[in-house]
Formats: structure tokens, C-alpha cells, sequence
């Protein structure tokens, strides 16, 4: 019988209701027709993969010295496992309870977990992902300490009342043996001795228990007698115990910085008592009281002294010291300093046993931020190099871009580069945590993880077959002079704090090329090159965008209704024009307002850059007329073509890298044609500015209740619908101008005005706008270029150019974008149209175009999408020498809310993705560049010539779009959401097809399939609970996905069906079969004399026969999902059968060896029967019957 799939009739009829509606329109080309989809809903599913980075505010830590595999828990109930290098797993306990101890089943792949919430879990990883087999939930008690001994099934639990209650691991019940506070302390006693802070057992002795209380009393407890041996009494709280491995001596840890140690027979008085860093007064009193020694660790050598680690207990004077941990080895006392604060250690040890020489090699130490692993067994404590990923958070990630199947060659070069600026001074030795082992995957293409961060470095992570690798890392700050004092702070007010941020980049992987833009308004391209150079001087830009009402007269929309196009092969370069050259130094003076500088200063010494990528171009917005430059919003470089295009709320400018030059610096407004319909007014002046560290602008408070779920850019409304008083403020605003301009000027702005004023109130439709309103210019541009020490100021407006002397010193710029990503753009509730995003191409700039060429395709944050006509001169000398020309060609069209994407397809639906220039080293010598330059191509890829039909694909955070081209008809649309707005999308390559991938703040991720925009996916995932996430997530290519869970994690996921099946196979495995290592030998003399460890049968003692049942109210059991019950329910599919087939195999290969050895046994039997029977034949064979 044939399964019935539902999925696959709504996907038909889905595909039937969207070809239907494109064919009802008129104009459809019908190529269309013939465009095969292949993509249905079968190949996409989501699951999260792999998560990398430090554990976010650990707070415990375990680790198995057979497994030599550790685990972190956190104050949000995470828990991570760390192996060897690319071994490492993540699960969350439900409840997001912290979790204040770990204790690991020693060689038994499991793991018991205590949280917050007074619950212990058993985690089974002997499972690719780990899951709880039982659960214990206590109610009324609070746990404070667990301990479980070397190879044994009982844990024991230490609460907030001072008991300790003893659970069987292995079915997770309670144990009737109770060991009572007030039977443990002496009876003389009046106060309660507080929380249990320490149990462990005698190493020698395992049925004798020490219990460490708060209040400074240690109890030495007779398992058997059930009575307290010995009872040890000091005046300070204890914070930790540890054993000498002889069992006849331990060491507590104190409140006051000191150390006692006891002897186990002589508990009326300390053996020693040391303040490892108080200070000795020289009349012999005590010594001053240093902070608490949180922790302390007692590990003896066969061959030398003993080592004591311990954290904390530095003296009270020491303020603004780092932590630190000590090592007393001997009479040394080291005394390491930490970056971050310490929440826990441990010293890892050769032997499992406690009652052996530990012979220590390393210490854990878990830092708030940082794992650092000390070797113990070189001189000086050097630390391992650490082979984790968990430098994410050096500095906080402000960007993040995911590039899936790259080029092959990519991956080796950043590590050659990368490889030259490792750290030196690191042990020799392995890695101590080598557990696990690596999955076999076969996901082989290559991946790449680029992140920004907030101090201006950009790091490159090999991520590949679900690992994550540095391979290098690039300081975009060193092209800027660092200010040493608060007096020599970068003049910025765009960011109080961390200037040289990267707020967005744009990699080109085929040339290598880099573009990023930072916080403080500059971008900087770089090129990758390996061969190290020394740049003398430092190529600078500085390009001055400003928004202000022209001096010419508006356009008269009842005219022609064409759009007026300038001429293609009118160059828009500078170049072509003379103006008055000027310093670019600005002015700076207190007399008037800051004009004309840049918020950083560029490096004036000579520049070392080594390979890896080097410093092409530095440009720079500069202050205009007192008022800083705006975050740039959007960015695009292009290695073909040999420009960078970028823009921000004021508008765009496009610049050549190779002539460093300006070719283009213009409006919002501009790009718009005088008779467009989507023809914006300007806007009413600046909100107030906010906090420069604000991620997210806070909503306005009349429009709060209304706009809540509207995407924030699609939700503003013009001037001219706006109340009164916002009317009348921009008619002040307009008066107060045009007192500074002419008369004849003055009476335009005033006419002006008072259609404002006088205009409908009816809201037009953000789609179909019929009313064309009367355009009103008002974004004039104003920069300099400084390059070949030249300085220049133009006037850029079509292409025509005029020189000024005056700009206007009171010109105000709107609402101020502080937001650090595109993305988030869209959150700030800005009034002003703003370049969201680009896209570089080869197609048809206007309907009557019937041959592609280069284009720019730019999207604003109000859903308008222009098409921007590049006319590039000849390859070779020519390209460095003839001007690019640009030329506006109008509005394509205009979708609801901010764009986000746009892509091309040809007529076959296959993606095309911007033309590149192959990578070539451009600090090699000329004849090799010569050679480069020869394979390069000149022109066009030739898989795009001749083409007579594209799709324009358009995203924006409400809807998407197909556009034929160059008809520009609208074929397909589709409403993502009505009551969300889309945060991310990308055009993506999928199981060999194309399809746009959607991230909304509602959580809901989604696919739509190309070019009919059917919907292919659609799952609540993640809503949006932190702008980090909307700030970092990113789709790429294969089904895999990407987003900042935390300051220092990176959550990987994938929406790929086939990435899903095949998880399992590419997970790595924590638990490895091992043999545990053999206890130590008793001796003779230790075993004739007694003088070794003494066992102890703890089922006789804590056993239900012998001590009888637990309260039921004391703890409530949970069987988890992952217990036997829910494993055998959970087990199908392959990897299931194949785990049952396994143990069947065994358990018949068991009986089969029991069959072999009950055979060999009869027949040896049966042999001894023959034998015994022929001797008795041979000596009764000749004798008489007489004779017997």
C-alpha cells in the first residue's frame, strides 16, 4: 500500500494557487514556464547540530581520569563535555536550574548531576547526545555536597540541615541510612553546625566517612557503628577538605586564609596551622587574617614533596589583584595570577585510586570566561595551548557571517597566515583531556565562520564537518592611532566606548577580497597577500555625506512622466571635475562646530603588515557642521568590478579601490527618479539620540500599543501624515533654511511647505501608490577626497558637479542609527530612509535593454528597491586610468518593510551569483602579476552572456518578490508574516536547487522555494529573546545556519533533511571502551599486618534488608527519557536495529562460549570415564575368578 504524504498534496496545490496567479498577469515571459523545482518540503528539517565556545557562566566542573573526559556545568543548567580536540558535546537540563556539582561514574560513561532546584540526575554517555536515565527530586531538603567513592553505586548527599542521605545510583532510590547532624556533632553542642560543605571517605578506610559542616567542626562517622570516631573543632568555617592518600592525615581550608592540618587520631588540636599569604608579625602573634581559601587539593609524589593547590586567601591588602592560584610544592610557593575570576580547579592525577601516590601532571582551572590547564610538571607551571574553540568572547562578537562549501584552497591559506601568530611560551605536552573519539561524517565540504568583534579584530574559523578551528585573526585597529590618556580619546560621540567595533563585513572568497565598516563611520578594504610589506603611508578616503535642502527648484511632477535618466556614459568620477582644493583637516577649534574630520585618526607611522590580508584603502565620513557621521548600515565590495559600495541613513557612496577615488555620493532621495511614484518627502528633524552602547531604540511611547508588531521601518508614516505639530515643526525647520538661501528660494520652500500642510490625510498604500508627490531635494552631498595629498570638496548631483564654498553649518541630520548590524537596522525605529542593503549583478538596468551589463542593485529600509547602471572602462592600464560611469535608472520596485536580500536568477532558476576576479598575490613581482592579469577575466562570465530573460529576487521583512527582467513584471509575491517582521534572509544553494531562507522575530524559520515562492518550511524555532541573536544569525548554503546563543557560544544548526538523517554519524563519541588501570599492591607486609585499604560491603549496610526504606515525602523519582524503559521505546531506525542486532550477537556468542565449555567439560569427563574403565579392564583381564 502506497503512504500517503500530506506534505506533498499541499505542496502541489501550493505550486498550482502560485502558477496560477503569475500566469493571470500580464507581461509573464515564458521562460518561466519551463523553470523545473526540484526543492519540495521532504528535503528540509530542523535540528540543532553542535554548539561551540566557553560554557556561559560556569559554575562546576568533573572530570574522569580513565575517560580523561571533562565536564562543565552552568548557572542556566547547561552542561558541556569536553574530549580530545573537536570532541565536545552540549545538553540542557530542563528545569534551567544551576547546577553546583558534577561527579562522574568513573569508566562507566555516566555522569550524576546536582542542581540548584534540589534535583540529581543520571546522564547516560555511552549515547552520541547524552540523556538523563533517572532523576531524584528532593522536597524537603536542600542538597549542598555530593560525593560518590571510586567504583561504588551509593552517593552520598550532604544538605542545608546537616544530613547526609545515601542514594543507589544505579535504580536512583534513597537509601534508609540516614546520617543525622545532632547524632554527628557532640551533644554538649548548642547551635546547628550549618550546611554540609565536605564529604568524603577515608582512603585507607571506606567505612570510615569524614563530614565537613560550615561552622568549622569536622566529624569523623563510623559507617558500621553508626557513631562519630573523632570530632575536629575550629573557630573559622571550613570551605574545603582534602585527603593525604595514607588516610592518616587531611587539610581544611578556612574563612580566614588559613590551612589546618589534622592528624585522623589527635583531634584535639591542629597538627599545623599555615597562612600561606598572610603576612608574619615578627613578636610571633597570629598572623593577619588574608580572604577565605576557597579550595584546597592534597596530592603526594613517589618521588618528592607533595603538591597543595589551592584558590584564593590572599591578603585583604592586595586590592584590584587578579585571582590567583597557589602551588606549594615543597618550600616553593607559586603564585599564578588568572585573567578572570575562579570558580573551580581540580588536579588531574595518573592514578583513579585514593589510596594510591596521586602523582599530580596538571590542573583544571575553570575561569568565568576561560578554561586554562596548568602543567604541573615543568619548571615555572607553564599552561597548555588550549585546542577548544572557546575564544569567541575575546572580545564581545558584534557580526557574524557564515560561508558553507568555499573554495578548497581558502581553508590551508588562513592557516599558513594564521599558523605565524601563535603564541609561544606553552608546555610541550599533550593535550591532558584526550577522551572520545571523532565522528565519521561525511560532510567534507569546507566551511568558514567569520566573526567581528568589539575591539576591531576580525577572526576566521575553519567549521568544517561540524568542528570550529581559528585560523586567523586580523587587528583592523592597527591602521589608528590608539589614544594612551583620557585626554586623547578619538573624537567620536557615535560610540562612547570600543571605536573601532565592526559593525558589518563583506567577503568575497574567490578573490579574497575584505570589506568591513566599524562603529565610528570608516571602512576598510583589504587584499590577502602572502608576502610580508611595509606601507609607508596609508591609503585615506574621506568622504563628507550630509543631508540638506537644495538651492534649486523642486521638480514639476505634472510633468513628463518618464524618469529622467542621465547619460551612461556620463562618468560620475570626480575626476572630470576641477574644484577648489581645501585642507581636509577641518575645523576643530572651540569658536565654531566640528567640520570636516573623521572620528578616528589615521596611523601617521609606517605600517608593518604581515601575510595575511594588508590594508588597501581606509575611507573615512567625516563631521559635518558639528554633528557626527552616521553608522553606515549596508555594505558590498566587488572584486570584478574593483568598487565598494556603502550607505547609511543620509544615503550612498560608491568608491573605486583600485584609483582611490570617489565615483559616487548621493541621497536617498536621489536615486529616485523626479516622476517616481515611490518618491519620499523629506523628514521632520532628529529624535532625540540615544545611548551609543543601545542595541535596540526604545519604542515611541504614542505609537507603542499600535506598532508592537509591526517591523519598525515599514511602520513610519511621512510628514504629510503626521500630526499637526510634527507638521509644524518641519515648516520651522523649513523657514529657519530658507532665511540662509535667496529670496526666489526662500518663496519655493514656502509654497512647499504649505502643500505639507494642506496635503490629504489619507495613508497611501505602500504597494500601489497613485498619488506622485511633488519631490522636494534635499539631500545635498558634500566630501573630500584626500588622496596623493589632494584634498577636494564637490557637489554631487547627477552627475553634474558645482563647487561650494559655504556648506550650510546649521544643516541637522535625522534620527541618529546606533545600531552594530544591517539586520538590526530595522529595529531602530527610524523615520529616515536608509541603504539597507546591495547587491552587484550582471542584468538589465532598463526595460528596453536587451544585453546585461553591470549593475548595483540598492534597497532601503522603506522597501524601495533601485537599480543603479555601472559602466566600467576596458580591463588593464585602462581600468586604472578612464573613470567608472554610474547612472541612476529609477525605482524596480517596492515591497513592504525594509529590504533585507536580493539575488538574480537566469531563466533556467539557477542562481548568479556577482562576477569575481580570481585571487592573485598583488605584492609579487610584475612579471607574475602580469601573468595573473592575462588569466583573469576581462569581461563578464560567459555563462551570462547572451541571455535574454532573469529573475530579480527581492526579500524584505514582510514579503518576497520575483521580478522578470528586463520586463520588470511582477511574477511571484508572497507575505511572509503579517504580525512579525523577518530580522534575516539569504538566497541559498539547497540539495542542488535555490531557495530563500527567512529568520522572523516570532522564532519562526522558513524557506521558500524559487522562483514561485512556495512555502517549503516553517517552524517556531527561537523567538527573538536577545538582540544578539538577531544581530548574529546568518543562513548559508547546504542547509546550515548559524547565531550567537550566548556572549561566548555559537549555536550551529541545520535545516537540511539529509544533514539531519546523517547527525548521528557525524557527532563524536565521548565514551571509548577503556580498561580500568589495576589497584595499587597491598604488599606483603601491609596485607599480613592489616595495614592496607579496608573494604567495606555498603550494600550490607545501606541496603533495603539492612537499613529498612526511605521516606517517600523525603525525595520524589523521575525516570528520564533516557532510561532503559525510554531507550527501548526511543530505538528504531538503523542506528537501533543495529545496536539490538549487536546485543543479541553477543548475548548468543555468550551462550555459544557457555555451550563450548559445558561440551568440553563432559568430554574431558567422558575421557577420564574411558580411561579409568580401560585400567580396570587391563588389570582384571588375565585373572581367575578365583583370584578376584
Amino acid at each position: 500500500m502506497k503512504k500517503f504524504n500530506i506534505r506533498k498534496v499541499l505542496d502541489g496545490l501550493t505550486a498550482a494557487s502560485s502558477s496560477s496567479s503569475a500566469t493571470a498577469q500580464p507581461g509573464t515571459p515564458r521562460e518561466n514556464d519551463v523553470v523545473q523545482e526540484t526543492l519540495q518540503s521532504e528535503h528540509f528539517q530542523l535540528c540543532k547540530t553542535v554548539r561551540h565556545g566557553f560554557s556561559y557562566q560556569p559554575s562546576s566542573m568533573a572530570f574522569d581520569p580513565v575517560q580523561k573526559i571533562l565536564a562543565i556545568g552552568t548557572q542556566t543548567g547547561a552542561l558541556r563535555l569536553f574530549g580530545r580536540a573537536g570532541v565536545e558535546c552540549y545538553c540542557q537540563h530542563e528545569s534551567g536550574a544551576a547546577v553546583i556539582q558534577l561527579q562522574f561514574l568513573i569508566n562507566e560513561g555516566a555522569l550524576v548531576s546536582a542542581l540548584a532546584d534540589d534535583s540529581i540526575h543520571l546522564w547516560n554517555l555511552r549515547q552520541k547526545i547524552p540523556a538523563i536515565l533517572h532523576s531524584l527530586k528532593f522536597n524537603r531538603e536542600r542538597i549542598t555536597y555530593c560525593h560518590l567513592p571510586f567504583q561504588s553505586k551509593w552517593l552520598y548527599i550532604g544538605t542545608e540541615r546537616g544530613n547526609i542521605h545515601i542514594v543507589n545510583v544505579e535504580s536512583f532510590t534513597l537509601s534508609g541510612y540516614v546520617i543525622m547532624w545532632n547524632k554527628a556533632i557532640e551533644l554538649s553542642t548548642k547551635t546547628h553546625p550549618g550546611p554540609v560543605v565536605h564529604i568524603s571517605d577515608n582512603p585507607m578506610d571506606e567505612g570510615k566517612l569524614l563530614i565537613g559542616f560550615e561552622c568549622g567542626v569536622v566529624v569523623l562517622w563510623d559507617l558500621k557503628c553508626k557513631k562519630a570516631d573523632y570530632r575536629y573543632n575550629y573557630d573559622e568555617a571550613i570551605h574545603s577538605v582534602a585527603w593525604h592518600h595514607e588516610g592518616k592525615q587531611f587539610v581544611c581550608s578556612h574563612s580566614d586564609g588559613t590551612l589546618t592540618t589534622w592528624n585522623v587520631r589527635a583531634p584535639a588540636k591542629p597538627a599545623q596551622i599555615i597562612t600561606p599569604h598572610g603576612k608574619q608579625p615578627k613578636d610571633g602573634k597570629k598572623p593577619e587574617p588574608c580572604k577565605p581559601i576557597l579550595k584546597v587539593e592534597y596530592k603526594t609524589t613517589r618521588a618528592g614533596d607533595p603538591f597543595m593547590v589551592l584558590s584564593g586567601g590572599l591578603s585583604y591588602d592586595t586590592v584590584g589583584r587578579r585571582a590567583c592560584l597557589t602551588v606549594m610544592h615543597g618550600k616553593s610557593t607559586a603564585v599564578l595570577e588568572m585573567d578572570y575570576p575562579i570558580v573551580d580547579f581540580l588536579t588531574l592525577c595518573e592514578t583513579p585510586y585514593p589510596n594510591d601516590f596521586q602523582e599530580p601532571y596538571a590542573v583544571v582551572v575553570l575561569l568565568e570566561k576561560d578554561l586554562v590547564v596548568i602543567d604541573l610538571g615543568q619548571i615555572g607551571y607553564p599552561i597548555f595551548e588550549n585546542p577548544y574553540p572557546l575564544a569567541i568572547h575575546e572580545s564581545p562578537v558584534t557580526c557574524c557571517e557564515y560561508f558553507a562549501d568555499c573554495p578548497a584552497e581558502l581553508i590551508p591559506a588562513l592557516y599558513s597566515v594564521g599558523s605565524r601568530q601563535k603564541r609561544q611560551g606553552y608546555s610541550k605536552k599533550e593535550w591532558p583531556i584526550s577522551g572520545g573519539n571523532w565522528g565519521q561524517g561525511t560532510q567534507s565540504y569546507p566551511e568558514i565562520i567569520i566573526t567581528g568583534h568589539a575591539d576591531g579584530s576580525i577572526k576566521f574559523w575553519d567549521a568544517s564537518a561540524l568542528m570550529l578551528q581559528v585560523l586567523y585573526k586580523l587587528k583592523t585597529a592597527k591602521v589608528f592611532e590608539r589614544a594612551r590618556t583620557k585626554e586623547e580619546k578619538p573624537n567620536t560621540d557615535i560610540v562612547d566606548e570600543d571605536p573601532f567595533a565592526i559593525q558589518t563585513l563583506s567577503w568575497c572568497p574567490e578573490s579574497r577580497m575584505l570589506c568591513v565598516a566599524g562603529v565610528s563611520a570608516h571602512v576598510i578594504v583589504y587584499r590577502f597577500s602572502k608576502q610580508e610589506i611595509t606601507t609607508e603611508v596609508v591609503q585615506l578616503l574621506e568622504v563628507r555625506m550630509q543631508c540638506e535642502f537644495s538651492d534649486v527648484d523642486s521638480p514639476d511632477p505634472g510633468g513628463e512622466q518618464t524618469p529622467t535618466v542621465p547619460n551612461p556614459g556620463a562618468s560620475s568620477s570626480p575626476q572630470e571635475s576641477e574644484p577648489p582644493t581645501q585642507p581636509a583637516t577641518g575645523n576643530n577649534s572651540s569658536e565654531g562646530p566640528r567640520d570636516n574630520i573623521p572620528c578616528l585618526q589615521l596611523r601617521s607611522s609606517p605600517l608593518k603588515q604581515f601575510p595575511g590580508y594588508q590594508v588597501e584603502l581606509v575611507i573615512q565620513l567625516v563631521w559635518v557642521s558639528g554633528e557626527p557621521p552616521q553608522q553606515i548600515t549596508s555594505l558590498a565590495v566587488n572584486s570584478s568590478y574593483g568598487l565598494v559600495v556603502f550607505g547609511n541613513s543620509n544615503g550612498l557612496a560608491v568608491v573605486d579601490y583600485l584609483q582611490k577615488t570617489l565615483l559616487l555620493n548621493m541621497g536617498t532621495s536621489e536615486l529616485y527618479s523626479p516622476s517616481d511614484p515611490f518618491q519620499r518627502q523629506p523628514r521632520s528633524p532628529r529624535k532625540a539620540r540615544q545611548s551609543c552602547g543601545a542595541l535596540c531604540d526604545s519604542n515611541d511611547g504614542s505609537n507603542a500599543s499600535e506598532d508592537r508588531c509591526k517591523s519598525p521601518t515599514s511602520g513610519s508614516a511621512s510628514p504629510c501624515n503626521s500630526d499637526d505639530e510634527r507638521k509644524q515643526k518641519f515648516i520651522e525647520k523649513v523657514k529657519f533654511k530658507s532665511r540662509r538661501f535667496s529670496k526666489t528660494v526662500a518663496n519655493d520652500f514656502a509654497k512647499m511647505s504649505r502643500k505639507i500642510s494642506s496635503s490629504s490625510d489619507q495613508k497611501p498604500d505602500l504597494e500601489n501608490r497613485s498619488q506622485r508627490w511633488c519631490p522636494l531635494t534635499c539631500n545635498r552631498r558634500f566630501y573630500s577626497v584626500k588622496a596623493d595629498k589632494k584634498a577636494a570638496r564637490m557637489n554631487l548631483k547627477w552627475g553634474v558637479y558645482r563647487t561650494r564654498s559655504d556648506p550650510k553649518p546649521n544643516a541637522k541630520d535625522n534620527s541618529f542609527t546606533r545600531s552594530r548590524s544591517s539586520s538590526v537596522t530595522s529595529i531602530d525605529r527610524e523615520s529616515r530612509e536608509a541603504i539597507s542593503s546591495f547587491y552587484f549583478c550582471e542584468s538589465f538596468p532598463r526595460k528596453s535593454d536587451s544585453l546585461v551589463s553591470p549593475c548595483l542593485l540598492v534597497g532601503t529600509t522603506h522597501g524601495s528597491v533601485m537599480m543603479v547602471a555601472l559602466s566600467l572602462p576596458p580591463g588593464g592600464d585602462q581600468r586604472l586610468q578612464q573613470p567608472v560611469g554610474i547612472a541612476s535608472c529609477g525605482t524596480l520596485v517596492r515591497l513592504k518593510g525594509g529590504m533585507l536580500t536580493m539575488g538574480l536568477l537566469d531563466a533556467a532558476g539557477t542562481l548568479l551569483p556577482p562576477s569575481y576576479e580570481p585571487w592573485y598575490d598583488p605584492n609579487t613581482s610584475d612579471e607574475e602579476k602580469e601573468k595573473s592579469r592575462r588569466r583573469r577575466p576581462a569581461t563578464p562570465p560567459s555563462s551570462q552572456e547572451g541571455q535574454d530573460s532573469q529573475f530579480a529576487v527581492l526579500c524584505s521583512e514582510k514579503q518576497a518578490k520575483v521580478v522578470a527582467m528586463p520586463s520588470q513584471t511582477h511574477l511571484y509575491k508572497h507575505n511572509i508574516t503579517e504580525t512579525s517582521f523577518v530580522l534575516r534572509a539569504d538566497v541559498v544553494q539547497m540539495a542542488g536547487a535555490n531557495c530563500i531562507a527567512c529568520f522572523c522575530a516570532n522564532g519562526h524559520i522558513m524557506t521558500l522555494s524559487l522562483p514561485s515562492l512556495r512555502p517549503l518550511l516553517d517552524i517556531n524555532y527561537l523567538p527573538l529573546t536577545d538582540m544578539r541573536i538577531a544581530r548574529t544569525f546568518c543562513f548559508s548554503n547546504l542547509g546550515q545556519a548559524l547565531y550567537l546563543t550566548s556572549p561566548t557560544e555559537i549555536q550551529r544548526i541545520t535545516y537540511s533533511q539529509e544533514t539531519c538523517d546523517n547527525l548521528q554519524e557525524m557527532l563524536s563519541e565521548l565514551f571509548t571502551p577503556v580498561e580500568t588501570p589495576e589497584a595499587p599492591n597491598r604488599g606483603f607486609f601491609k596485607g599480613l599486618f592489616g595495614g592496607g585499604a579496608q573494604s567495606l560491603d555498603r550494600e550490607d549496610l545501606f541496603g533495603e534488608t539492612a537499613a529498612g526504606k526511605a521516606s517517600r515525602s523525603l525525595a520524589q523519582h523521575i525516570p528520564g527519557p533516557g532510561s532503559m524503559e525510554g531507550m527501548k521505546g526511543a530505538a528504531s531506525g538503523v542506528v537501533g536495529e543495529l545496536a539490538r542486532a549487536r546485543i543479541a550477537l553477543d548475548e548468543r556468542g555468550q551462550k555459544l562460549g557457555e555451550l563450548e565449555e559445558r561440551t568440553a567439560a563432559m568430554m574431558s569427563s567422558a575421557e577420564s570415564f574411558s580411561k579409568h574403565a580401560h585400567d580396570m579392564m587391563v588389570k582384571y583381564k588375565d585373572k581367575k575368578w578365583y583370584q578376584l
